[in-house]
């Protein structure tokens, strides 16, 4: 099968015509028919179909030329379905791109699809999706994480190598984790967010998800930059996050918070992370344990600051202008009611009213903004430590994919899922997470590898050596 070859294998078969990318795409969708873990949402067939067509008289000119991706489905994308996973949007067909999805166009690369996902990307184990939850590849009783479930798994399962994910407070990388991929989430303001439906404008990043270290770091090559339709993306120059890949870690001074090595943390999780922290020292890394105030408040400060923006946000779908709409009404105030009361599931409609209630009259000077105090102070925190380190790791995620219903009826515990990766969200750092094994029933632990800001090339670096030893051990 062409999909599990090498990218570099692909390219080379493209350029020498012994494959087309309509070949590519048509593996694809063959695959997609054949699983049964509920990745997708919308496939968009017949458009990836005519551009591979189109694609056969190009020059192959990039490594991702040709290449299927799928995209999370709270991107936009000009008139193919984009639903965010919720009935409120069940039916919205965008009329313009995402300036990620332009990008992705610009390089060659083909859509093939929209991803399950959390709706309106709240939650962590897409049990929230209105289209029904998506199942782990490796053990299809676990869940696949979330938000971007879908996104994670198509790639574990082999469906597409490239995918598009959006990360507020882990939902890149703890999918990933659970799924045993590589997801990073980018510097905040690295990548654009114009047409990312928002959840928390001030956390959400668009970030990649793929298979192996070089294809995440392509990928991000082709979707940063500056955008002038966003006024929170940077102006600091691109660089090519390929260069560090596969260079020597010898010097390398890396932080290892300790309260990432806690007792909330699984002993198989942290076995395997001390096992790599052997293999780095042995490498010539200098690896410390630290302390960083501060972090064990990222769990509340996410709570205050991510819901309230989802609150105001969310009030933009009011069955007026798009979205759902209901006919049985009898003044506004009862369509704005019975929209939403339809539109929305459970867990959007409680994270909305937590939301509102915080920013309520004085409310929002008790919570909200002390809550940007402390975010601020945690950043400091952050910056503090990377004036002497060039990298912080430790586990993605407490433990393992576990069985579906296992969060079902506590709202509270979704949230700590993340307990490892919302501060990263918070002071708005590039992290990554990669598989380092398995535990005893060879389900993927990931390790975090957070960098400092626009230093994604040096967590693919680290990345690029673990992926290796890796391999190695094969």
């Amino acid at each position: 099968m062409y999909l599990d070859l090498d990218i570099k294998d692909i390219n080379k078969l493209l350029k020498m015509k012994k494959i087309k990318p309509i070949d590519l795409v048509n593996e694809a969708f063959d695959k997609i028919e054949k699983s049964n873990l509920n990745c997708f949402i919308t496939l968009n067939k017949e458009e990836a179909i005519k551009k591979a067509i189109e694609l056969e008289d190009k020059e192959v000119d990039n490594l991702l030329f040709g290449l299927p991706i799928a995209i999370k489905d709270n991107i936009v994308t000009k008139n193919l379905r984009t639903t965010a996973a919720s009935h409120m949007l069940e039916d919205f067909i965008p009329i313009y791109d995402a300036t990620v999805i332009k990008k992705i166009n610009d390089a060659n690369m083909i859509i093939i699809g929209k991803t399950n996902m959390d709706e309106f990307a709240m939650g962590s184990t897409s049990e929230t999706s209105y289209f029904g939850p998506v199942l782990n590849p490796i053990d299809n009783s676990k869940v696949a994480g979330g938000s971007s479930s879908g996104s994670a798994a198509c790639v574990a399962a082999g469906l597409t190598r490239f995918s598009l994910a959006s990360d507020t407070g882990g939902s890149i990388r703890q999918p990933s984790s659970f799924c045993g991929v590589v997801g990073l989430k980018p510097t905040y303001g690295r990548v654009s967010r114009f047409g990312l439906i928002s959840f928390a404008s001030s956390l959400d990043q668009i970030g990649p998800i793929t298979k192996t270290v070089l294809e995440n770091a392509l990928l991000l090559n082709v979707i940063s930059g500056y955008d002038v339709n966003d006024l929170t993306s940077s102006k600091e120059i691109v660089k090519d996050y390929t260069s560090l890949i596969g260079k020597d870690i010898s010097g390398l001074k890396i932080a290892v918070p300790n309260y990432y090595m806690s007792d909330v943390v699984s002993i198989s999780v942290k076995n395997k992370i001390l096992s790599i922290i052997d293999i780095l020292k042995s490498k010539g890394a200098k690896v410390d344990y630290i302390d960083i105030p501060y972090l064990e408040y990222a769990i509340p400060l996410y709570q205050i600051i991510a819901l309230a923006e989802a609150s105001s946000n969310l009030a933009r779908y009011d069955g007026v202008r798009y979205g759902l709409k209901v006919d049985d009404y009898k003044d506004i105030n009862d369509l704005y009611k019975k929209t939403r009361t339809l539109g929305f599931g459970d867990e959007v409609k409680r994270r909305i009213m937590i939301g509102t209630y915080i920013l309520s009259g004085e409310n929002a000077k008790n919570y909200y903004y002390k809550a940007l105090k402390v975010r601020k102070s945690l950043t400091d925190a952050f910056k503090d430590v990377f004036l002497k380190y060039d990298l912080i790791i430790g586990p993605t995620n407490t433990d393992v994919a576990y069985n579906f219903n296992v969060l079902s009826n506590d709202a509270l515990k979704t949230f700590y899922d993340d307990l490892l990766t919302i501060p990263v969200n918070m002071a708005g750092l590039p992290a990554l997470s990669i598989k380092i094994g398995e535990n005893e029933f060879n389900l993927p632990i990931g390790m975090h590898i957070i960098g400092s800001y626009f230093c994604e090339d040096k967590i693919y670096q680290l990345a690029s050596m673990i992926e290796k030893i890796r391999e190695d051990v094969k």
